[in-house]
């Protein structure tokens, strides 16, 4: 699998492209801000679908842009999908913003598969962060959001966010093989061995 980091927008929201290396179509994980750049960076591949990690506006800023450029269908987990729609529901207003996406065209739930050429992402319902929170697993690969970072998880102090919950889903990715590759919300790349090693909030035995 090919994987392509954007950084973006006011918070640094890292905006993945995921794709089969081959020539199929890409999937485009939190379309963070500046459309243009994602556009660009797309160039002629075709989109297989746009996926948000979750609702918060730094991770849905371009989706609007995007989708309407490229056709692809919006997926993001149900408990989330209704928030997606306002500058409220993403808490843009909160920092002074303004950015709100389309409404979804696939309501995600766990165990569900998103495809795209030999790219198959299985989607992990992750809660903690918001209650709609998921992480999207292939072939050694995680798309985090901003459940898991390298040497830290997702807050939990925002409205919604729920610290038993994040804790229940950081065991679950525990469980994982040390050498899956981490693709977090923000800040850089990790993999689940080092965060077994480093990370206050793994479980211990």
């Amino acid at each position: 699998m090919r994987v392509r980091r954007l950084t973006l927008g006011p918070l640094d929201t890292n905006c993945w492209l995921a794709d089969d290396g081959v020539g199929g179509p890409v999937i485009v994980i939190d379309p963070a801000d500046q459309a243009q750049a994602i556009l660009g960076a797309l160039g002629e591949d075709g989109v297989a679908a746009v996926v948000l990690t979750h609702d918060h506006f730094d991770h849905l800023a371009a989706a609007r842009e995007v989708v309407a450029a490229t056709g692809a269908p919006l997926m993001v987990h149900e408990v989330d999908a209704p928030r997606i729609t306002s500058s409220e529901g993403t808490g843009a207003t909160l920092f002074g913003f303004e950015a709100s996406a389309p409404r979804a065209d696939r309501l995600l739930a766990e165990g569900d598969v998103i495809e795209a050429g030999q790219v198959e992402l299985r989607v992990l319902h992750t809660p903690g962060h918001t209650p709609g929170s998921v992480c999207l697993a292939c072939d050694g690969h995680l798309f985090a959001g901003d459940t898991l970072f390298a040497g830290s998880i997702g807050r939990t102090d925002f409205p919604r966010g729920d610290m038993d919950s994040i804790r229940r889903s950081i065991a679950r990715l525990s469980e994982l093989p040390d050498e899956t590759r981490v693709h977090p919300g923000h800040g850089p790349e990790t993999t689940i061995g080092r965060e077994r090693r480093v990370n206050l909030f793994f479980p211990r035995a």
